[in-house]
């Protein structure tokens, strides 16, 4: 029984390197340079999304306790209340929930094309 308890965190700290690494390669594989375009609103987005995706990898050492796959198991629920917390102060004809749930599809999708990407490779 031990070992199981010792192989499931090993599983677990596996989990959160493979996070690791494939965050990293979405975030170098997007890189662009949007400081050309006059859309300031998207570059500032695209710059948010960024920047909140790389502090996910980002362990916080005041905290041992916590492991990174802990936090990355539980700081989607984070990201989801803010998003409601916003969406719930949007004109309902935006229909800010179907925009919500169509965003929160693009980043399943483009997390899972960076996994089988990396597949491919191994």
């Amino acid at each position: 029984m031990c070992g199981d308890i010792e192989s499931d965190e090993t599983l677990a700290e596996d989990y959160y390197q493979r996070f690791v690494e494939r965050t990293q390669k979405f975030l170098s594989s997007t890189k662009t340079d949007n400081s050309n375009t006059t859309d300031n609103l998207y570059n500032y987005l695209d710059n948010l999304f960024r920047q909140t995706l790389s502090a996910t990898t980002t362990c916080d050492e005041t905290n041992n306790a916590i492991t990174g796959y802990e936090r990355i198991s539980m700081e989607p629920l984070v990201y989801a209340r803010i998003a409601g917390f916003i969406a719930a102060h949007q004109p309902i004809q935006d229909d800010p929930l179907r925009n919500l749930i169509e965003a929160l599809l693009t980043g399943y999708a483009e997390g899972e094309s960076t996994a089988s990407n990396i597949k491919k490779k191994y």
